[in-house]
């Protein structure tokens, strides 16, 4: 009896663009703002166009309001990823090191800015710099496995 088998290997692909602001912090902070400020914004535009799928209505105002979205979760996750690595990378100039621990600390910071800047109260803020933290951690330990 005849066989065949299939074989392959998917990839992601990688996206680098080079923005030269003539510092590395902000060079590091600009990438990570217009990487996942792009991400979340591709997000907001394939959430909004599956409801106006679903929906089956298309309209201008509902283009308006998918752009509005667009930019506004483009805006805040970028800002969020741009102060997350700025922070990282302070940690790292600071410590002299490049470890797990760097990671930590921005992710600490960047939860307790972005609550307060919400303005949460102690409680949430703490919570917040907890759960960014060990967030980033987690995530920089799982790129230790992989």
């Amino acid at each position: 009896m005849p066989r065949s088998s299939f074989s392959g290997s998917v990839t992601t692909p990688k996206v680098d663009v080079a923005i030269d602001m003539g510092n590395p912090f902000l060079n590091l902070t600009v990438d990570g703002f217009l990487k996942i400020g792009t991400v979340a914004a591709t997000r907001a535009a394939a959430e909004d166009a599956y409801h106006v799928l679903r929906k089956g209505n298309i309209s201008k105002h509902n283009l308006e309001h998918t752009l509005k979205k667009m930019c506004k979760e483009g805006a805040y996750w970028g800002t969020v990823a741009g102060v997350y690595v700025g922070m990282e990378y302070g940690a790292e100039r600071i410590r002299g090191t490049r470890d797990w621990k760097n990671a930590m600390m921005g992710g600490v910071v960047t939860g307790a800015l972005v609550s307060a800047a919400s303005n949460n109260s102690k409680d949430k803020i703490m919570m917040d710099a907890i759960t960014g933290g060990a967030v980033a951690t987690a995530a920089e330990f799982l790129n230790y496995l992989v």
